[in-house]
């Protein structure tokens, strides 16, 4: 069941402006799990399944050696990870 109440709408909407902001993808996916994070930690959101799993695929993108840049290839499945969480954030 998702989540319901000002809480939940408001995290939801700040994730969905992260995801959509013009910054570079990857940083903003570090932004979007951290917000997710503290929605989830505070209950404001419930993790669902494939949320859980779209996060878990967005934290490999993201894993980057020290002093290594990210490329395309992250940006490209960053940008296309958020996309899918954004669309499932209504049932979390």
């Amino acid at each position: 069941m998702a989540s319901s109440g000002p809480a939940a709408d408001a995290a939801r909407a700040e994730v969905r402006a992260i995801v959509d902001d013009k910054g570079h993808s990857v940083d903003n996916a570090r932004r979007a799990v951290a917000r997710l994070d503290e929605a989830f930690a505070a209950g404001d959101l419930v993790r669902t399944p494939a949320l859980d799993a779209m996060l878990g695929d967005l934290i490999v993108a993201l894993e980057q050696d020290d002093g290594q840049k990210l490329g395309g290839k992250s940006a490209e499945a960053a940008r296309f990870i958020l996309r899918a969480v954004s669309r499932e954030l209504d049932n979390a």
